[in-house]
């Protein structure tokens, strides 16, 4: 047993020295010389933050530092035995560690088996993405889950195979390699907040084993289940009140979301090293990006929310320091749907490299419904700009249900009431409200309170269910704005197709509690078909998102994030700049009913002659600009000196 922490603030040089003797001792390795020389190289880089990062975390034991040498132990038998195509894609991105933030990036997400079938579907699917531009492709949850208690997905009984229903692991294996041969990088969720109750290790927990029982949040009676929920709040009251729930034999084990998902302690090192091995294996399947889901969820600490505390923070931070050992290429995309400043909190180059950005999500809607950019031009002028060697991930809707994610003190300032707000959106959107376009259906509703979130498909929230003649135009609109503002957008793949709800998802086992079934429908076959017939609305969504792709992909003034602001003086009109290399490209959105002018005083500010990249049309600005209803313009223009 190695003595308690040596030093507290900064490496300790004998620490360093253990861990670098056991790993010289350990004959099992199985690695060349180039191998281990490039580990030890990495090794002196990245050990100092992955010794500040465990002791912060696990100092306190007195196993800490045997348990940090069996991690660097664990990173470096990962290393070794990752192939070597993986390898030489680790020595490319650590030399070009920017290549997410193209302006050439298109992500597309989809669940395996209601797009394709199974994996070999997927495959075969690979020419059509890359006629669409894709170069990220998510699949949802894939990996062995129990039916019907499976969330979709969320509820992993192992990380190491995949559901039988679509594939194998070696498929998954080589489907990664062939997206990777045409350019597309592979992203998988890790669900790594919770397992499934039917987990090898939940299994063993429930039988009594006391090491595994340390792997999850059990205790023998309500004492401190009580004591823990005066401050937690309850997620999903339907499923069950509280945040735990009682074991056959007696005993309390947590769980945030649904009753078979159990939380994972990540006070026991033994769940952190257990993980990260989870994660590497992953790695070396050759999945690019990991979304880590619920990561506001991971650490608990006593007389708190349980939700975004610093360690949390420090936890990832650690996994990703655990990355840079064995699997430096891996990226981690954040997925927290809470207040706007605790999702910029998780976004940075040693954390999550990528976030969702459901504010911009969120605000796209809100600005559709009021034909007001207030709040939205708020949002991308206050919240948008990010650490450098980071990168949003824009979206218009995600297989999860639309919530109001913006900060009440934000819209105070606008003189909005946010509560009110919030009910005028969700009654807008569900089709309670006189004169919607949109046919969105309620997520948790609560009619006596007006609360609920909000599921739909694009086409359907834009009205192109219900029949209105704007709603191609809306959901172009809406996709202007994930394509331009800066990140990699995002599609929900059959949404380039107008695909509409799915109102059968109800007679599907296990789907009829949960309406964002209702958005995620089967291949539509005959969409897709008609997409190549710009009279039809599929083919008009599809013409004019290609449009967007191939005119992104040609303009380096839309690659990374970085935006500024740009006031149009008329609340219907969105406005913002992308600078470039001495170049500039504006944006202008209307999103309002009818035709907004944007005033030649406004755009003073700008030489008078400009290119609208989107059509090839030349523009002069010192007469103003006149912008049809949902009309948007991409413009490169010339500021004056």
């Amino acid at each position: 047993m190695v003595e308690p922490a040596l030093v507290t603030d900064g490496v300790d040089s004998e620490a360093r020295r253990h861990v670098l003797r056991t790993l010289a001792s350990d004959t099992g390795i199985g690695w060349d010389g180039p191998d281990r020389a490039v580990f030890e190289e990495r090794f002196d880089r990245h050990f100092p933050a992955l010794f500040r990062l465990f002791h912060d975390l696990y100092g306190a034991r007195h196993d800490w530092l045997d348990q940090l040498t069996d991690l660097v132990m664990q990173s470096a038998h990962s290393w070794a035995e990752r192939p070597a195509e993986l390898k030489s894609l680790d020595a490319e991105r650590e030399h070009n560690s920017g290549w997410f933030q193209a302006n050439t990036m298109l992500g597309g997400v989809c669940y395996v088996d209601r797009y394709a079938e199974n994996l070999a579907g997927v495959h075969a699917r690979i020419p059509y993405f890359k006629e669409l531009g894709l170069t990220y492709l998510h699949l949802m949850p894939l990996f062995l889950a129990p039916e019907p208690h499976s969330d979709g997905g969320y509820a992993v009984s192992s990380y190491r195979d995949v559901n039988p229903q679509l594939g194998t692991m070696q498929q998954l294996r080589e489907l990664a390699a062939e997206l990777r041969a045409n350019g597309i990088s592979l992203v998988v969720d890790f669900i790594f907040n919770h397992t499934s109750d039917e987990h090898e290790w939940a299994r063993k927990a429930a039988a009594g084993n006391p090491a595994y029982s340390d792997y999850y949040w059990i205790f023998p009676d309500r004492s401190m289940p009580d004591a823990f929920e005066q401050t937690v709040r309850e997620i999903f009251p339907d499923d069950h009140p509280g945040s735990f729930i009682e074991m056959p034999d007696g005993r309390w084990v947590w769980t945030t979301f649904h009753t078979f998902q159990w939380d994972l302690n990540y006070s026991n090192p033994d769940v952190f090293r257990a993980m990260a091995g989870e994660m590497l294996f992953l790695a070396n399947q050759g999945v690019d990006i990991l979304r880590m889901d619920a990561v506001a969820f991971i650490w608990k600490q006593l007389g708190t929310p349980c939700e975004n505390l610093p360690e949390a923070h420090t936890l990832l931070q650690a996994f990703n320091a655990v990355c840079r050992l064995a699997a430096p290429s891996l990226l981690f995309k954040s997925e927290a749907i809470v207040h706007p400043d605790e999702v910029a909190r998780y976004i940075d180059p040693a954390e999550c490299q990528l976030s969702y950005n459901p504010l911009q999500m969120a605000l796209i809607w809100e600005a559709l419904a009021t034909r007001d950019v207030s709040l939205l031009t708020q949002a991308l002028e206050r919240r948008h700009n990010i650490p450098a060697g980071t990168s949003w991930v824009n979206y218009v809707r995600s297989h999860d249900d639309i919530g109001w994610t913006f900060a009440d003190e934000d819209a105070a300032e606008l003189g909005i009431n946010g509560f009110e707000h919030r009910r005028f959106l969700n009654s807008f959107y569900v089709n309670r409200f006189p004169g919607s376009f949109a046919r969105g259906v309620p997520f948790q509703d609560n009619p006596r309170t007006g609360d609920c979130r909000i599921s739909g498909t694009t086409a359907s929230l834009c009205g192109l269910e219900s029949g209105s003649a704007s709603a191609v135009n809306r959901i172009l609109l809406a996709h202007s704005v994930a394509f331009s503002t800066g990140g990699i957008p995002l599609l929900y793949l059959g949404d380039e197709v107008g695909q509409s709800n799915d109102y059968q998802y109800a007679l599907e086992e296990g789907h009829g509690s949960d309406s964002r079934w209702v958005h995620r429908p089967h291949y539509p076959a005959s969409r897709y078909a008609q997409r190549a017939d710009q009279e039809t609305p599929a083919g008009a969504v599809y013409a004019g998102l290609r449009r967007m792709i191939s005119v992104r992909s040609s303009t380096p003034e839309l690659a990374g994030t970085r935006l500024v602001g740009f006031a149009t003086n008329n609340p219907g009109v969105l406005g913002y700049q992308r600078p470039g290399d001495g170049t500039l490209v504006l944006v202008l959105a209307n999103f309002s009913d009818g035709p907004q002018e944007v005033h030649a005083v406004t755009l003073s500010g700008f030489a008078a002659d400009a290119v609208d990249i989107l059509t090839g049309a030349r523009l002069r600005l010192d007469a103003g600009l006149l912008l049809h209803a949902q009309q948007f313009i991409w413009l490169r223009v010339t500021p004056r000196p």
